[in-house]
């Protein structure tokens, strides 16, 4: 089976994302748990997002697994090929968004894409190629104090090179809404002054409408998952896309849970929002740095609730008690510590029987998918922009919705739940 789109995302939640985006244009779309390693039938997937777990992976780890994915992919017969990363660009002086998009660029003998993390539905935006988030330069928001990848500029052209052996430029905000032919007009001046990573502004949907459409021919396009909404229509127009069919809901039933190991602000309302409506319980970081057999209490703790209510184990807690915790255990080996114990208390509530996930946090994702086994996902309905429902394609079948941190408004967990039958 050939497929249209190619994608590789850089962490679970992200792979989701966009997954939701395709499908919200009519695309039928799989999401795999890396490259599997065995055959999986992706069914009539017309787009296949492959999520790694690479955003904060060493540089040289990122690059190998996403050049792994490429070549997968390629042998699925995509295409056009999507890199997608957070649309707040998450990532280190060091990368991995820029050497990524380098090897992806090196691997398909190509020498331009495509930058554009902005996403409006969530209050992401670009402008003269600085991220805004909200009507704060990136720089200024919540992100500033990310735990792993703190975001202290917002220039993306300056964020770029400062990961990239190539040069990146800026096509404007007035360029992109005069409309597709002039941003590609823009993309081939860049190109031919040895340019190859056009930031392109973005205010509105209409304008990541505008630069899909302009990338029509692109063999790499990369950015947030907004930048993905003008490409399904390149390939209906080109006579290749099915109409669209409306996505189905999980149909997995069962007891329903959360884990949240996002410390965000927007994780954090949505922990406190049900905090006292379900039984939750907070892992303690210090007993579990210790040693001590929290994962295990844990597991205990909820197989004696009602599984009539769904309930919450969370990790969330805010920037004075993250600092206070990565300075005492140190702040990956605190971060790889919470991640293994959410990815085993899932492990072990999943074979008791809890059938029905919320997970918040990209790197929680990961780590629970992982644990899990999980292989590849369905893509379902949205239930906020960026995060749909999701079906496992492996036994047992299992309803699961990966948050991005930063997504979903405060009734996120409830709303969510409330939308299975």
């Amino acid at each position: 089976m050939a497929i249209l789109l190619g994608a590789i995302a850089d962490d679970f939640t992200g792979a989701t994302d966009l997954a939701n985006t395709l499908v919200s244009q009519g695309m039928r779309t799989v999401q795999t748990i890396g490259v599997p390693q065995t055959d999986l039938d992706l069914g009539d997937a017309e787009a296949v997002v492959v999520a790694l777990k690479s955003r904060t992976a060493p540089v040289t780890e990122a690059v190998s697994a996403s050049l792994e994915a490429l070549d997968w992919l390629r042998h699925l017969g995509a295409r056009q090929f999507f890199f997608k990363y957070c649309s707040t660009f998450d990532s280190t002086p060091a990368g991995n968004i820029g050497p990524i998009a380098d090897a992806l660029l090196d691997a398909l003998d190509d020498d331009f894409a495509l930058v554009c993390p902005a996403f409006p539905a969530n209050g992401r935006s670009v402008y003269l190629g600085h991220l805004f988030v909200g009507n704060q330069l990136l720089s200024d928001s919540s992100m500033k104090d990310h735990p792993l990848t703190p975001m202290r500029d917002s220039s993306l052209p300056r964020l770029l090179q400062a990961q990239s052996k190539r040069r990146a430029g800026v096509i404007p905000y007035p360029t992109v809404t005069t409309g597709a032919e002039a941003t590609r007009t823009a993309c081939d001046k860049l190109r031919a002054a040895g340019i190859s990573y056009g930031v392109a502004d973005a205010l509105t949907d209409v304008d990541l409408l505008t630069l899909g459409a302009a990338a029509a021919n692109h063999k790499l396009v990369t950015g947030g998952s907004g930048i993905a909404l003008g490409l399904p229509a390149n390939f209906r127009h080109q006579g290749r896309l099915d109409e669209p069919v409306n996505p189905k809901l999980p149909t997995a039933t069962g007891p329903a849970m959360v884990i949240a190991g996002s410390c965000s602000e927007a994780t954090r309302g949505q922990v406190d929002h049900v905090r006292d409506l379900w039984p939750c319980l907070k892992l303690d970081v210090d007993r579990l740095a210790n040693g001590e057999p929290v994962a295990d209490e844990a597991v205990a703790w909820a197989r004696d609730q009602s599984r009539a209510t769904p309930l919450m184990i969370y990790s969330s807690a805010n920037p004075d008690e993250i600092a206070r915790v990565q300075a005492t255990h140190g702040r990956e080996a605190a971060g790889t510590l919470v991640e293994e114990a959410l990815g085993w208390i899932a492990h072990d509530l999943v074979d008791g029987g809890w059938r029905r996930l919320i997970v918040a946090g990209g790197e929680t994702s990961g780590a629970v998918v992982s644990a899990l086994g999980v292989r590849g996902l369905r893509i379902g309905p949205e239930i906020d922009p960026g995060v749909p429902w999701t079906e496992t394609l492996d036994t047992p079948h299992l309803a699961l919705a990966l948050k991005s941190g930063n997504f979903g408004a405060e009734d996120f967990f409830s709303r969510a739940l409330e939308m299975l039958p």
